[in-house]
């Protein structure tokens, strides 16, 4: 036999002594030889800084880039990151195999699919596509559920997804998640069944069928393991804190004997159990991979200091946890945050929007400033005031408030109710039952507008007897609703009518289509006590018009007046930063949320999700506490302080500055 020895490969241009720009913390990690690895990186203190160069120093080692695998969340932190290591070693970055979970999945899996019963040009479903096949699979297995509520195709992929995420079985999910369709197991687990089976023979695989198959083929196929983790000599994993279990076993079967494996990430900022993510991984690493080698981050470069004495003492009441302290280089600031306590939520609505402005004035951009909460609802009363005072805003949260499809299903009926001749309002009300589909809803409101008098033509119940029977059934039962909610005791309760739509039906349409469905449940009972506080339907929905037009005008392009105010919840602005935060709500039951307060877990993660809260403020922290809000029954309460407050403000040690919010008299 003959040996055939490669000389080196010529040295790779680089910026010298970039490993200067580290500090000792994060050097240390760098220039580690290999072996398992857990970077624990504190919020603001390097952690893409610290990954990127490791990557770059690994290949200026000599490292053939082709055998590094780093794998991030996003795209774009991909994309950020090949940029920057590029720009320390020239050429480096692009030969890296770099991307999410998904991305890299789909790139094995377009060479080994034939392993799996599947043609290396398979499909990958979007979520619009996977829906569509789901609901066209639910439509053929289940043609009857007995008058019961049958889960749609949405809610349904949302529990396959939490099952094989989190390597949970499905009735374990069903019972956490959606219990109220626990009897309907065996058709739920023949319609994922059939969905499984038709992915299969249209060639398709959706988002979760990347990380499973990957497994499997890791995991049956031995050759294939073993050509990836002799491949791969370094894995870099980015946000460990997030993954959840297998993404976790997918670590595990691409790292080979030589075990260099380094994950980054804050145990403290692991707020995603809600889409699968287990802070367990981060913290039994350790435990995990035997010899390995701990690393901490503790220089936050981001706050001042005033805002991490809050943050060290908010998480250090967590008992699951690697304990750290955030110090930071800058010097104190002289200003504490601010512990804001105002009478109610309408009051702390006109603090924020009357110190947005005093700030603006000062400045600080607007951009640079952000409303953060803990629940979407939370922001109704600001959204608001915000739109009445012309104080423009952008929501990272998703939409704004009132554009919402839920609340505008609900608005719809009362402005049905106002003015019967609401041609848009009537379709969307009409559309919302079972068996009036389009074509049914034309029918019916031509017969209404047909007649002269809308209102009359529905007291009347003759506008219905075109439709076949089951629309028919549908259409009388909207007809009824839409009478009793026209009653001059609804009318004069626009509080009440927000509960008697929900329990009409709407809040089991809630639960049913979606997955979060109890948190638009709690939107819609928000505005509910928002409602109560005017006279009348009719001056509700006045305002709720007013709000309408002032958003519809948009924002002035141009010079100044083009930056907005970010509001955001808490989970969507982790990873960014801002010179001024407001955290709103913070009273036991809403920050942190009720349904945390009974469970250790829950509790520990709500808490980690204020640190996330107040590690987003560079200068100025303002952490507002509603004295009174309303119950489910709209009733006046007073609030009790969140936990996290009081817990940060021990006697004597000032970290706070309490200011009391009040009238001008």
């Amino acid at each position: 036999m003959r040996e055939y020895v490669l000389e080196p490969s010529p040295a790779r241009p680089q910026r010298p002594g970039f490993l200067d720009d580290l500090n000792d913390e994060q050097r240390r990690a760098v220039e580690h030889p290999g072996g398992p690895m857990l970077v624990l990186a504190g919020a603001g203190t390097g952690k893409t800084r610290t990954l990127t160069y490791r990557a770059a120093a690994l290949i200026d080692r000599g490292l053939d880039p082709t055998r590094l695998l780093l794998l991030t969340f996003t795209n774009r932190a991909s994309r950020e990151m090949a940029e920057r290591i590029a720009q320390l070693v020239p050429n480096g970055g692009a030969d890296i195999w770099i991307g999410t979970f998904h991305r890299i999945a789909a790139r094995i899996l377009r060479r080994h699919a034939d392993r799996l019963g599947y043609a290396s040009g398979f499909g990958i479903l979007g979520s619009e596509d996977a829906k569509d096949l789901a609901t066209s699979v639910l439509a053929e297995v289940v043609q009857t559920v007995d008058g019961r509520r049958f889960p749609k195709a949405e809610l349904l992929l949302s529990l396959l997804s939490a099952a094989l995420n989190t390597d949970t079985p499905l009735q374990h999910v069903l019972t956490t998640r959606a219990p109220q369709f626990l009897s309907h197991l065996p058709k739920i687990d023949l319609v994922l069944t059939a969905y499984l089976q038709r992915k299969v023979e249209l060639n398709v695989m959706d988002y979760d069928d990347l990380l499973v198959n990957l497994r499997l083929l890791l995991t049956d196929h031995d050759d294939l393991r073993a050509q990836y983790q002799a491949q791969f000599e370094h894995l870099l994993v980015d946000e460990y804190q997030d993954t959840n279990r297998l993404q976790a076993a997918i670590v595990q079967l691409m790292t080979g004997p030589q075990r260099n494996v380094m994950v980054v990430g804050d145990d403290c900022q692991s707020i995603y159990s809600f889409r699968g993510a287990t802070v367990e991984n981060i913290l039994r690493f350790p435990e995990m991979w035997t010899g390995c080698e701990v690393f901490r981050l503790e220089t936050n470069y981001r706050s001042v200091p005033e805002v991490l004495d809050v943050a060290n003492r908010a998480i250090r009441h967590n008992a699951r946890q690697f304990r750290k302290s955030l110090r930071s280089p800058k010097p104190p600031c002289g200003e504490r945050p601010a512990w804001c306590v105002v009478p109610d939520a309408e009051t702390q609505a006109r603090f924020v929007a009357q110190r947005v402005l005093e700030l603006r004035d000062t400045g600080t951009e607007l951009a640079q400033m952000v409303v953060l909460y803990r629940a979407h609802h939370h922001a109704l009363e600001l959204q608001l005031e915000l739109q009445r005072r012309g104080i423009p805003f952008t929501v990272r949260s998703g939409l704004r408030f009132f554009e919402q499809a839920h609340i505008r299903d609900l608005v719809a009926h009362l402005r049905v109710v106002i003015n019967p001749w609401d041609q848009l309002s009537w379709t969307r009300v009409l559309r919302l039952r079972d068996g009036l589909g389009p074509r049914h809803a034309h029918t019916v409101w031509s017969a209404l507008q047909a007649s002269g008098d809308p209102w009359g033509a529905l007291q009347s119940g003759a506008v219905g007897d075109a439709l076949p029977k089951r629309a028919r059934a549908s259409f009388e039962a909207c007809r009824a609703l839409l009478l009793e909610l026209a009653s001059p005791a609804l009318r004069e309760a626009p509080g009440a009518l927000f509960e008697r739509l929900l329990a009409e039906g709407y809040e089991a349409r809630l639960r049913s289509d979606y997955e979060n469905g109890e948190q638009r449940v709690e939107d819609i009972r928000q505005l509910g006590h928002f409602a109560a506080g005017f006279a009348d339907l009719s001056t509700f929905l006045e305002e709720l018009q007013l709000v309408d037009g002032l958003a519809a005008q948009g924002v002035e392009k141009g010079g100044e007046r083009d930056e907005h105010l970010v509001l955001s919840s808490v989970h969507q602005a982790k990873g960014l930063e801002w010179d001024a935060v407001f955290v709103l709500n913070l009273a036991d039951g809403a920050f942190p949320m009720q349904a945390a307060l009974n469970s250790e877990y829950a509790e520990e993660e709500e808490r980690r999700l204020f640190y996330v809260a107040v590690t987003r403020a560079r200068k100025a922290l303002y952490l507002c506490q509603p004295t009174w809000g309303r119950d489910r029954e709209r009733m006046m309460v007073m609030l009790r302080p969140s936990r996290f407050l009081a817990e940060v403000a021990a006697p004597g040690d000032g970290l706070l500055e309490q200011w009391t919010i009040g009238e001008r008299r």
